[in-house]
């Protein structure tokens, strides 16, 4: 039996990149799949590649829907009900870069789409399943996060707000419903080859700021991390495997995540994968009380 067999899962941001990595994967391991992209084409492609190999009983369904408009919500909602009676798993993956530079000279349209796109829709999208979710006995949220979310990253601001924000959503939303039985993640896929890597290469190197410019041509040399692992870890948080595993920030490329299931209560009772203040005694200094 495959990991997410019968299971149903929204994807958002399925027509490209890692999306099409993760949508493979969640298709693979037998689940239905309702998939989220603003490209007609694209979506259309993935969805007849995918049904050359559909399992019986499997369905796949597509939904065009601009996550910077906040009626997208109701919309992707509205598609998913209209075909299932139950919802076992959203992916909130969909996400652009945003305007690079200093913030001050960054566009406020670009800053405020990238926070809506990046946070705003999906803390929307997770806030329309949990009822849902809530009926069905089950649910599993998967938050992609990325780059700036645990570490300054200087002129990429919006971007990196957003990433932040969706990693201690994550942790809020996985305590509120933890008594409904859904569980809420986020995850660091690692540095990707997409085409937000292309867009950093193609600004001016001072804008980006040269330690951000060197660091996108050494990972377009070395071909980035690999999307399929980052695409098996969402399989593996949207299966029956991860339960009891919530409210953590897990990276796909770093961590042990195969074996966290052994490791439940640690991650239970204590602040393992989650954001928190650093405090002077933890790195090794005598002065502050903590």
């Amino acid at each position: 039996m495959k990991q997410l067999e019968g299971r149903n899962i929204i994807i958002t941001g399925a027509s490209r990149g890692l999306g099409v990595h993760i949508a493979r994967a969640m298709w693979d391991n037998r689940a239905n799949l309702l998939l989220v992209a603003r490209s007609v084409g694209s979506l259309n492609k993935l969805k007849k590649d995918l049904e050359i190999a559909s399992a019986p009983g499997q369905r796949i369904y597509t939904v065009i829907a601009d996550l910077g408009l906040t009626e997208a919500t109701e919309v992707i909602i509205k598609e998913a009900q209209k075909v299932w009676d139950r919802l076992d798993g959203l992916v909130n993956n969909a996400g652009i870069l945003g305007p690079v530079g200093p913030l001050w000279k960054n566009p406020w349209k670009a800053w405020e789409e990238t926070i809506r796109v990046n946070l705003l829709a999906p803390v929307a999208l997770s806030r329309a399943c949990i009822d849902w979710m809530k009926k069905g006995g089950q649910g599993k949220i998967i938050n992609l996060s990325g780059g700036g979310a645990t570490g300054s990253r200087p002129n990429f601001s919006a971007y990196a707000v957003a990433k932040t924000g969706i990693v201690r959503f994550t942790e809020i939303l996985a305590e509120e419903v933890r008594d409904l039985n859904i569980q809420v993640n986020s995850i660091a896929p690692g540095a990707l080859n997409t085409d937000m890597l292309e867009i950093v290469l193609k600004e001016d190197p001072e804008n980006v700021g040269a330690r951000e410019y060197d660091i996108a041509l050494r990972q377009k040399k070395s071909g980035g991390a690999p999307p399929q692992r980052a695409a098996q870890l969402c399989v593996f948080l949207a299966s029956s495997a991860s339960d009891g595993i919530t409210g953590k920030l897990i990276s796909a490329i770093w961590d042990p995540w195969e074996e966290l299931p052994m490791h439940i209560q640690d991650l239970t009772e204590g602040d393992i994968y989650t954001l928190r203040r650093i405090i002077p005694k933890e790195r090794g200094k005598e002065w502050g009380d903590g």
